[in-house]
């Protein structure tokens, strides 16, 4: 029987998955209803409440279905939808299933259909490698937390250093990944630049929404920022490439 990454099993095995995790969703948002009410919080407030929480939940929600899209063409809708949905990051998932594919001899995008064995490696990689933060977090979490408190309380100019410091120390990993290739123009290819001026678009555009958060006042353009970016990124890539080859 040959392997379907699009079998209904695997459909059947995420849905149940995220059918429990929507239940979580769904009895702590009863608990914290209840609790508004418990102390004092009128149901128009509760309502205001949800509703902008909902709003706010669209805009991330476009990204993430764009990841399942992406994904979806080398590991089928289950695996990205399922990961997308748990613990999941756009980012990481994306990096972590062209990493591994590229450790087997494959090339991200031009998969045409995988074997049980390289599916599961795989779906192991992004599993195993994202649940770090789940048991890290409980283990040192606290500590931290605790120190960089400390640190701001004596001197809170340092504070700000070490926080941007950290998110700096972030974002570089994923710069590192972007400009991984850039070496291949110095062989005569210019395929190592897409990413690049991907990357170029997707901060110009989210610059332009920053801008008109500040100067226009339309404060909610930053809900659709991310999205709006990341959409018009990926439209980029299309001319970019048949510009660049």
């Amino acid at each position: 029987m040959e392997f379907n990454i699009n079998s209904p099993v695997l459909f059947i095995l995420s849905g149940i998955v995220i059918a429990a995790v929507l239940a979580q969703s769904i009895f702590f948002l009863v608990k914290a209803w209840k609790r508004g009410r418990e102390i004092g919080m009128g149901a128009d407030k509760l309502k205001k409440v949800a509703v902008t929480a909902s709003i706010f939940t669209i805009a991330p929600a476009v990204a993430i279905v764009i990841g399942v899209i992406t994904l979806s063409k080398d590991l089928g809708v289950p695996l990205p939808w399922l990961r997308l949905s748990v613990i999941g990051s756009l980012s990481y998932e994306t990096i972590a299933a062209t990493n591994t594919e590229n450790a087997m001899g494959l090339t991200f995008g031009l998969v045409s259909n995988l074997t049980a064995k390289q599916y599961v490696t795989i779906a192991t990689v992004m599993t195993l490698s994202i649940l770090v933060g789940v048991w890290l977090s409980p283990l040192v979490a606290k500590k931290v937390l605790g120190g960089m408190i400390n640190l701001e309380k004596r001197d809170r100019k340092w504070a700000d250093i070490f926080i941007n410091s950290m998110f700096i120390g972030m974002i570089s990993a994923f710069l590192g990944y972007i400009f991984s290739d850039v070496s291949s123009v110095a062989r005569g290819s210019t395929a190592g630049l897409i990413p690049v001026c991907v990357m170029v678009v997707s901060a110009v555009v989210m610059c332009l929404a920053g801008l008109a958060v500040k100067k226009f006042k339309y404060h909610w353009i930053s809900d659709y920022a991310l999205p709006v970016s990341l959409v018009l990124g990926m439209l980029s890539a299309i001319p970019i490439t048949a510009w660049l080859g």
